[in-house]
């Protein structure tokens, strides 16, 4: 049955859970089961990724890349080829404050399938050395990756949310959808066009991360992301203090001094990894290092204005 066109757009949600997170759909359109039908397809691209990116399936090309990549150079898809490359540039440019090879630490500060420990001195020391981008080599004409010291680990948790809410959202365009909103958990969301109550586009609320319930901004994407990277989300206490699983590659240890940044992006995988380097190196170096298209919230402890937009 055709619907009249007076009628209100349908709405249609769908949940479904991969690569450690709950991804959500929102969409809205004229023909019930074409949406079901795309809804469908964007949640088997976020499975058919976590397949392939998942540092905790064996088989993924990913985990064959940490395996295999110290003994000899390993071939690998042009996805995964032009997706690491993206890392190794966001790794550069960020003074390495994002690191796609910082998988060593996540798994001493128990961050990898874990809460969290507090490692010592000592043990952070003997792990450093196999942190760092630098040990990660690309060959563009044979497509491979290598690595140049044993003990190297890619890491995805920094880009792979962002990555896969592209690829959703690039799969609900192919399938005709104009309006949908995409999210990886609460801090990595896509806002596809503008909902039929909303023409500035889709309301998201920046949460006060001492107050979860309370919020401090508010925001409307449309044809944008925001991600967030904050000290909230994922932490230990242990002597007295705070830490995060937002570790600084550089140090080895997490990073202090900001509790949340949040980042909007015409990219999803761009606001999820600058988010991160901006909430390591701070207000001034991420007002230096802003890109023109991007906008950059701040929530600091101790500060004159503790949550704010970067000028």
């Amino acid at each position: 049955m055709n619907r009249r066109s007076a009628d209100p757009p349908l709405r249609l949600e769908e949940h479904g859970d991969a690569m450690g997170a709950t991804f959500s759909v929102v969409l809205y359109g004229e023909d019930r089961a074409g949406m079901t039908a795309a809804a469908d397809a964007a949640f088997a691209e976020v499975g058919r990724l976590d397949a392939l990116l998942s540092n905790y399936r064996p088989g993924s090309e990913w985990s064959q890349v940490n395996r295999r990549a110290a003994e000899e150079p390993v071939q690998v898809s042009p996805e995964l080829f032009g997706l690491l490359s993206a890392c190794l540039d966001y790794s550069r440019a960020s003074d390495g404050a994002f690191d796609i090879a910082v998988g060593p630490l996540m798994k001493l500060w128990g961050f990898y399938k874990g809460s969290g420990r507090l490692p010592s001195p000592a043990e952070v020391a003997s792990v450093l050395p196999k942190v760092g981008y630098r040990h990660v080599h690309l060959d563009a004409a044979a497509g491979t990756i290598s690595f140049d010291l044993a003990g190297v680990e890619l890491d995805p948790g920094g880009v792979g949310k962002g990555y896969a809410v592209d690829r959703m959202v690039d799969v609900l365009k192919q399938r005709g959808v104009q309006v949908a909103m995409v999210a990886g958990s609460d801090s990595t969301i896509y806002g596809m066009g503008a909902p039929p109550t909303e023409p500035k586009g889709w309301r998201v609320g920046i949460k006060d991360p001492r107050n979860p319930r309370r919020t401090v901004a508010e925001v409307f994407l449309k044809d944008m992301s925001l991600s967030t990277s904050g000290s909230y989300e994922k932490f230990f206490w242990s002597q007295g203090r705070i830490h995060s699983h937002i570790m600084d590659p550089r140090t080895g240890y997490p990073a202090q001094g900001e509790v949340s940044v949040s980042v909007i992006a015409p990219r999803t995988i761009d606001s999820e990894a600058w988010a991160k380097p901006y909430f390591i190196n701070g207000r001034e170096w991420a007002a230096a290092h802003q890109a023109e298209e991007f906008r950059v919230f701040f929530c600091e402890d101790g500060a004159l204005q503790p949550c704010a937009w970067l000028p």
